[in-house]
């Protein structure tokens, strides 16, 4: 006969369970070496099983329902965030879905799973679950309930009344909303915001104090875990975001100055365009004076950088800045568009974003790639058309170089992250695995998406790095499925929050991706491209980061980044036409140096915000400047850096100023921070000095010349800052040349490095 023994220690826990007559021993229950209680497991299972149904408790008052009022709470009290039970793996072996995404996994982490032994029905109060949450027991994340508080009792009331879930007749979440209305703030003004849900059947509830709270901008507006916000010193626009079981809500403000601009001022401002007249009403809203417009040299300058990647020749420059043609601006404009370098440069910028690793895809598919880009902006494909060709690609990776973002991103999952981030401004990678935190996309819209692309196939010998030598050839398989990683239902292609046109079994479901993103309802496609473009002129985005548009992350202008996505679409997707509009508006002719109203503005334009030049772009400029070519390993010679097909190429200059790491996952974001390297690097580099003191060089050229040191130092300022020497800066070089024991080419190689050295030259003003 099989004998039972129960240990004193088992006896205990079972009595607890069954008569809740010894709470202080509850903390035994929490050994992972014990077996459950035998009464409690039984009972909290069954209980899960039979209460779904249930709406009412036996009083006949409203029940309380997981879903509705448990897992908030959860979500409010951070216990389901990353750094807590929300991380992929738990805290301290108990796991919960990230921000609440997954109702069943958590009803059973908190009830089923550990054997049950985190409910006790029959003493709710020494509920595991419970003493936690309080501190009643150790916990790492603290005290996040309160004894005794609401929230304390609706758990207690919520394991009394049987862990209910909601069933098919309670009513479903629908939306969430915020009051007040929102309107501009003064500083050190306070708001108390309240959130409103709204249900299936009509009802509303307040779960202010259930919502999580963020502030895109806490200097500026700052709002607290219960929602009260108070404005900061600074002037300037934020949106307080709001977030309850999946939906999001958010309150824009803006805190103008205190000291009103006069009228004359935004009068005296000259509207070239509809940009001007959009950021000077916001300027008017935040109590803003722009900055002035700056002179001929720095828009010579500016728009060389801006729209082909290099500078004037001193020539170039010193003509520009004797013309006196009153429309000699839109005229530079106008033939620096027609001019070959305008592909390399673009080409370059969107190499940033699709190049891969040539050591994963391979020598010869990484320069298809390039090439294909490099044509397609000599060509100015308009933006649409350069999208579906990209989308849609199919062939041989070594003749058709779109096709290497097939070859690279292999699976629908992979392509799919590339394809929302650049085309549709929305980082989808979160919802992958869980509920967007800061959206309203999950992982059926992640793999909605995906579905466009379970189609596509390859053929040939794949991948084999570090070599990945061979010709691959993509195309669209007759049949392929993406599937739902938790319910492993089959997900037919769908667009965000979208329908799509019913998919032929013949067509290729990419297409008709395509003819969604591209189409004029479609509120993603044109602002996003628009706001990279923007980004790339004016130093910072109109939303910031460039390729995440979300309500969370508001535009600071949403009307100007709405016009200049119209703008946009009307001119056909020319991005030539785009550039040539901002570029002539006087926003973008602005002077860097600030005002007293404007020096805190970095977001509203009201002046130019400088930038550090991009790693190529400098590279070439420092050839330029001291006439003297750089060889590449393995490249013609003459090749500019603007001109690279791949990062894998040495150069540690490039490297210096931040060009991407081919090791990286792209789409990469350029560092555009200044650092100690960079400046090290152009005061001691020898590659550097010796292409100063090179005898082929501008220096050498200068110092064996008849030109007289005025006109010497003329070309080197011409040069390397596109404008003449001030009176003072001529003078004291001047007196350096008059030295008796001076060298000429000593002093022509010493002005020419401190030059390069100058924070004039390495920015763009």
């Amino acid at each position: 006969m099989t004998r039972f023994v129960l240990l004193p220690r088992q006896i205990l826990l079972w009595l607890i369970a069954a008569f809740a007559t010894l709470p202080s021993c509850q903390a035994w229950a929490i050994d992972p070496n014990d077996p459950p209680p035998p009464t409690t497991a039984t009972a909290t299972t069954n209980t899960a099983k039979t209460s779904t149904d249930s709406s009412t408790t036996s009083a006949g008052a409203k029940a309380t329902k997981f879903e509705l009022d448990i897992q908030p709470l959860l979500t409010s009290r951070g216990c389901n965030s990353g750094p807590c039970h929300g991380k992929q793996r738990g805290q301290n072996g108990f796991a919960l879905s990230l921000l609440g995404f997954d109702a069943e996994m958590d009803f059973r982490a908190i009830v089923q799973e550990a054997r049950g032994r985190r409910i006790f029905p029959n003493a709710p109060e020494q509920s595991l679950f419970v003493q936690k949450a309080t501190g009643e027991l150790p916990h790492g994340g603290g005290i996040r309930i309160e004894p005794d508080s609401a929230e304390y009792r609706l758990i207690v009331e919520w394991i009394r009344s049987g862990q209910q879930r909601v069933s098919a007749t309670d009513p479903v979440l629908t939306r969430i909303a915020i009051s007040p209305q929102p309107h501009s703030m003064a500083p050190s003004d306070q708001e108390q915001l309240m959130v409103t849900a709204t249900y299936s059947d009509g009802s509303t509830r307040n779960v202010t104090n259930y919502c999580a709270f963020q502030s895109n901008e806490p200097a500026v507006l700052n709002v607290s875990g219960n929602g009260l916000m108070k404005a900061g010193q600074l002037p300037g626009e934020a949106t307080v975001m709001a977030r309850y079981m999946g939906h999001i809500a958010t309150w824009s403000s803006a805190i103008p100055r205190p000291e009103a601009v006069s009228e004359s001022v935004y009068e005296q401002f000259s509207q070239q365009n509809f940009i001007d007249k959009l950021v000077s009403q916001r300027w008017r809203e935040l109590n803003l004076a722009p900055s002035a417009i700056c002179s001929d040299e720095k828009f010579l300058r500016r728009a060389y950088l801006d729209i082909i990647g290099r500078l004037p020749t001193a020539d170039e420059a010193k003509q520009f800045i004797q013309a006196a043609d009153a429309d000699k601006r839109e005229r530079l404009v106008d033939s620096l568009l027609s001019r070959p370098e305008y592909a390399d440069f673009w080409a370059n910028k969107w190499a940033d974003l699709l190049r891969p690793n040539p050591y994963r895809v391979g020598i010869k598919a990484t320069r298809s790639l390039d090439g294909w880009l490099r044509e397609a902006f000599q060509q100015n494909v308009p933006y649409d058309q350069f999208v579906r060709k990209l989308l849609t690609a199919k062939g041989s990776t070594w003749q058709n170089g779109a096709v290497t973002l097939f070859r690279d991103r292999r699976e629908p999952d992979e392509i799919v992250s590339i394809t929302s981030q650049l085309f549709m401004g929305v980082r989808l990678d979160c919802a992958k695995c869980h509920q967007h935190p800061f959206e309203v996309y999950g992982q059926a819209d992640f793999y909605g998406l995906a579905a466009f692309f379970g189609r596509v196939g390859h053929k040939g010998v794949g991948l084999s790095p570090p070599i990945s030598g061979g010709e691959e050839i993509v195309f669209v398989k007759s049949s392929g499925q993406v599937r739902h990683p938790l319910s492993g239902d089959v997900l037919p292609p769908r667009a965000l929050k979208s329908e799509v046109k019913e998919i032929a079994a013949e067509d290729d479901p990419r297409e008709a991706l395509v003819d969604w993103l591209v189409a004029p309802e479609n509120p993603y496609f044109a602002l996003v491209a628009v706001n990279r473009i923007w980004a790339d002129l004016f130093g910072i985005g109109l939303v910031d980061p460039v390729d995440d548009l979300r309500a969370t992350n508001p535009p600071s202008n949403p009307a100007l980044l709405q016009a200049l996505a119209d703008h946009f679409r009307q001119v056909g997707f020319d991005q030539k036409k785009l550039l040539k509009t901002m570029v002539l508006s006087q926003t973008y002719a602005l002077q860097t140096r600030p005002n007293s109203t404007n020096y805190a503005d970095n977001r509203n334009y009201s002046r130019y915000y400088r930038q550090r030049l991009r790693a190529e772009v400098l590279m070439d400029a420092v050839c330029d400047v001291t006439e003297v070519e750089h060889n590449f390993s393995g490249l013609a010679k003459g090749t500019r850096s603007m001109q690279l097909w791949t990062n894998r190429v040495d150069s540690e200059f490039l490297d210096a100023f931040g060009r991407p790491d081919a090791n990286q996952d792209p789409p990469c974001e350029r560092t555009k921070d200044s650092t100690v390297t960079q400046a090290l690097h152009l005061m001691n580099s020898p590659a550097l000095h010796e292409k100063i003191t090179n005898e082929n060089g501008r220096c050498n050229r200068l110092a064996k010349s008849d030109l007289d040191p005025s006109a010497i130092i003329d070309e080197l300022y011409l040069a390397t800052f596109s404008r003449f020497p001030t009176g003072d800066e001529r003078s004291i070089l001047l007196a350096e040349f008059a030295k008796p024991e001076t060298n000429r080419k000593t002093v022509i190689e010493d002005v020419l490095w401190s030059l390069m050295n100058s924070p004039e030259f390495s920015y763009k003003d």
